[in-house]
């Protein structure tokens, strides 16, 4: 999935379109992300314990992935992303067999990063 927890995107379509947000929860199964203090939706909500929460609650509502996008600071908009693997000396390939072939001897783990494709710029 191109988003993680924490990162910083904007809506692109519906009725939360164009604000920004953090992604609070995601579930990789569904395809789908929360944006904190986005998609607000009110449950109706019935005591089941004397001391439990009860009456109308709002809480955010799951987005489809493919509706939001990494929001870059630079650019202060939502873009593109692409995945490049690090090679030796900070060198970025586009498959992982490039990245460790880079390398003198084969490293452990070679690291992937996101990057904007318009700007180059690096999310972690």
């Amino acid at each position: 999935m191109h988003v993680k927890n924490g990162d910083k995107v904007q809506v692109m379509t519906g009725r939360e379109s164009g604000r920004t947000g953090t992604v609070k929860r995601i579930d990789k199964k569904r395809k789908r992300v929360t944006i904190d203090g986005l998609n607000m939706v009110k449950r109706h909500k019935r005591a089941g314990a004397a001391d439990a929460e009860s009456g109308i609650i709002e809480k955010e509502a799951f987005i489809d992935a493919s509706n939001v996008m990494l929001f870059s600071e630079k650019l202060e908009r939502g873009v593109r992303t692409s995945v490049r693997y690090i090679g030796d000396g900070g060198a970025q390939f586009s498959s992982k067999i490039e990245a460790v072939a880079s390398f003198s001897e084969a490293p452990a783990a070679v690291k992937k990063v996101r990057l904007c494709v318009k700007t180059g710029e690096v999310f972690e």
